[in-house]
């Protein structure tokens, strides 16, 4: 019997042995990596393209075309599409980041190949109906003009657009005639340019059918497909302002939403991880000292968290909230005097212990399961690393000091650096 009145033994997490990828590859070059490890009849495939925000060379463009990829082909409509589909069962998930475009299927192992000939279908012979174009950027717009009137929309556009400059790609913000001057021509000319066998990994996870390659071979790997020669790679330069404080001013808001940070390293710099113990202390889990001050302490807030965000080539630092319009001012002096603190003196033994263990707690619980695996897998991958990278995580996560988090402070977070946007009233 179980002596519940005896609380468990705490354990310690040393070490996650993952399930790795395994790497194979189609008759045509295409990189397949393979994550076996589930206990249901389900696969999930996932065709990735180097085909996102930064690579557009229009707003809207990357977002369009893959959203309009299940809009129409060569043989068949929209409706066409969906209902077979729907079908067998599966489920189609499209998808489009900064970097990276994603086409993703969850199937029945015994309706995977039936499933893959639709995808098969949009990914090679799209055609993009004029008719699928207008209802979608007429609906685009109207969520846009909608989303314009909130402050956590506005902060956050504008926060980009300071953080990279209005040409970049990663902070190009979106204005309201962009959706009436893109057209059916740049839409299909961008998905001919970056939807291609060269432009293209697979990723597969879950319990694959031993003729999982087969399958695949036959659907995406017979031949080259799409327009390899196509590919353009931006070379826009990253033009962060030199203003530290900006309002975009709403005279009727209610709450005022903050953004605080700065351009910073993605996760291939050595700092990364460390830094990841910082900012969770900061204001990275729910007991953060952010959440203890500014929500529980104050009552300024419902929620207010801070994130290390990694793209392919920038990353950032972030702080977000929304707060009463009368209290903007006084939660912003809260969000720097919590930074200065961190700056100033060494985070105890004890919060350092608990945010170590909650950072390798929730780690452990990020692996569970084949499509977790598969996640974890593209974390690295599209950033051209490999499984070292955990191993690395976990040891700078046990091993960084009070000292080191103190120093990463003051190298990374002095107040002169930090950018500050608000959106809504400085009350």
């Amino acid at each position: 019997m179980i002596n519940r009145t005896t609380a468990p033994e705490f354990k310690t997490i040393d070490k996650i042995d993952i399930i790795k990828a395994n790497e194979t590859f189609l008759d045509n070059g295409i990189p397949v990596y393979k994550i076996n490890a589930g206990s249901q009849e389900l696969s999930k495939v996932e065709l990735i393209f180097n085909a996102g925000m930064y690579y557009q060379q229009r707003t809207l463009l990357a977002s369009t075309a893959n959203t309009l990829l299940e809009g129409g082909t060569t043989k068949y409509n929209a409706l066409q599409i969906s209902e077979n589909i729907d079908f067998f069962g599966s489920f189609l998930e499209l998808g489009v980041g900064q970097d990276f475009a994603t086409v993703t299927l969850y199937s029945l192992n015994k309706y995977l190949n039936d499933s893959l000939v639709f995808i098969e279908e949009i990914i090679k012979n799209s055609v993009y109906p004029q008719s699928e174009i207008d209802i979608h950027l007429a609906n685009k717009k109207q969520k846009h003009q909608i989303n314009s009137q909130k402050v956590n929309h506005l902060a956050r556009r504008k926060f980009s657009e300071l953080l990279f400059g209005a040409a970049h790609p990663y902070g190009i913000d979106v204005k309201k005639e962009d959706f009436d001057t893109l057209n059916q021509n740049d839409i299909i000319e961008f998905y001919k340019n970056y939807y291609n066998s060269k432009n293209c990994f697979i990723v597969v996870s879950g319990k694959l059918p031993d003729d999982i390659l087969t399958i695949l071979n036959g659907h995406f790997g017979k031949a080259e497909w799409g327009n390899p020669s196509g590919i353009v790679i931006p070379k826009t330069k990253i033009t962060t302002t030199q203003e530290r404080k900006v309002l975009v001013e709403k005279n009727d808001a209610i709450q005022s939403a903050i953004r605080v940070g700065r351009v910073l390293f993605n996760k291939t710099h050595p700092d990364y991880f460390k830094f990841q113990v910082l900012n969770t202390i900061l204001g990275g889990y729910f007991g953060s000292r952010l959440m203890a001050n500014i929500r529980e302490d104050k009552g300024y807030t419902y929620g207010i968290g801070s994130g290390l965000n990694s793209f392919v080539n920038a990353g950032y630092f972030s702080i977000s909230t929304e707060v009463g319009a009368d209290v903007t001012a006084k939660a912003l002096d809260e969000i720097y005097k919590e930074i200065n603190i961190l700056r100033e003196d060494l985070v105890s033994e004890q919060e350092l212990e608990t945010v170590k263990n909650y950072i390798l707690g929730q780690f452990l619980r990020s692996v569970d399961g084949p499509f977790a695996l598969a996640e974890k897998f593209k974390a690295i991958k599209e950033f051209g690393l490999d499984y070292s990278y955990y191993d690395n995580y976990f040891k700078s996560v046990q091993t960084v000091t009070a000292a080191e988090l103190r120093d990463l402070a003051n190298k990374y977070l002095q107040q002169n650096d930090l950018m500050e946007c608000v959106a809504g009233k400085m009350g």
